[in-house]
């Protein structure tokens, strides 16, 4: 069997310097909001080029984080409306809704799968306070025209990068395109922890600073609770298992580059719609290689019985979960085209010729 991501031959690359690592954490006798978390956000920080990295519990948290802190900065409040892209994962709503925030669903381009800015500016109303963006399977979605579009309204751009940490926009890293941006550090992204992780970057030092406080229970010094705040701290052992693999995270990009060029050049499949390249490679990390044919089902079982894995993302739209029902009028044609078409091959930096040869001529080859 093919897997969809072998993580285990992933993390084994980067063994001796983890496991010293993880050593040094357990020997220590401190695992919260230590120097290893320090370390881990000092290194993120340069790496993406900002001012501010607030590690927290996961990626789901991180949005939430950034919403809340611009509700108690009085940025926004109960009833507001954030506009999102209505393909996206679910997280994305949750954490807008989790603050009794209202979203505002606006259809994708088709050929990226990445919100449309061309259809954004007909959705502000006079209760909007933020674009929030999804850089969806790795590939960077930003503008001028986005960055025109919130300084004329008065907006805040929030980035969803959950999917694209190392991507790049005119040389600039995602994380530092908007306002602020949450990270996902789920086992399975380009920068992938051992359990959940997350972060906030912001160039916003008011921002950052009521992050933090909000992350650790709203408070800024031990039993003094500012705010009415969370438990969203990541801990000394993800944060140090980060720290490693962020070393090697550019190369295992390229790698990812060189498996999807080699996708792209051999699957001639009439009947499949591959990924759009950008012009700029450093647009896209490769998260997931999402293809799309009419035939999805057929093909995803062909390739189980052929060993090859593969997932779909996402196979229901959010605003037709059950968790929703607010939503489940809604339509949105392009973004259902998508749910119903896309089905996510193998990607990752270890795997080989052989395996993706045997994808690429099994694929060829379905009738």
């Amino acid at each position: 069997m093919i897997k969809f991501l072998d993580l285990q031959k992933i993390n084994l690359l980067h063994q001796q310097e983890i496991e010293a690592r993880l050593l040094k954490v357990f020997r220590s006798g401190w695992y919260l909001l230590g120097d290893e978390v320090k370390q881990f956000e000092a290194n993120l920080v340069q790496y993406i080029g900002c001012k501010n990295a607030i590690g927290v519990a996961n990626g789901l948290d991180a949005l939430r984080l950034i919403l809340k802190a611009y509700m108690e900065l009085g940025i926004m409040q109960e009833g507001d409306e954030v506009i999102v892209p209505a393909n996206t994962y679910i997280a994305s709503i949750l954490a807008i809704t989790d603050n009794r925030l209202v979203p505002v669903l606006v259809e994708p381009d088709i050929d990226t799968y990445n919100i449309d800015i061309s259809k954004i500016e007909a959705a502000i109303t006079a209760k909007t306070r933020a674009i929030m963006i999804v850089h969806l399977y790795g590939r960077v979605v930003f503008s001028e025209e986005l960055k025109a579009l919130a300084q004329k309204h008065g907006l805040k751009i929030i980035e969803d990068n959950a999917q694209a940490i190392g991507a790049e926009w005119n040389g600039i890293k995602t994380g530092n395109l908007g306002h602020a941006s949450g990270f996902s550090f789920y086992p399975g992204k380009n920068l992938g922890a051992l359990g959940d992780g997350g972060a906030v970057t912001t160039n916003d030092d008011a921002l950052a600073k009521t992050v933090r406080a909000l992350a650790n229970y709203g408070s800024e010094e031990k039993y003094v609770n500012r705010y009415r705040g969370l438990n969203s701290r990541l801990d000394e052992i993800q944060a140090a298992v980060l720290d490693v693999k962020l070393q090697y995270l550019d190369a295992e990009n390229e790698k990812r580059r060189d498996v999807v060029n080699y996708y792209l050049e051999n699957i001639t499949h009439p009947e499949i719609v591959l990924p759009w390249l950008p012009d700029n490679e450093r647009e896209h990390v490769w998260h997931l290689f999402v293809i799309r044919t009419k035939d999805r089902d057929g093909l995803q079982q062909y390739l189980k019985e052929n060993g090859i894995q593969t997932l779909i993302h996402y196979p229901i739209p959010p605003y037709k979960q059950e968790a929703y029902p607010e939503l489940n009028n809604l339509s949105f044609p392009i973004t259902e085209k998508i749910h119903e078409e896309v089905l996510s091959l193998p990607v990752s930096p270890v795997m080989n010729k052989e395996e993706l040869q045997k994808i690429i001529e099994t694929i060829n080859s379905y009738k």
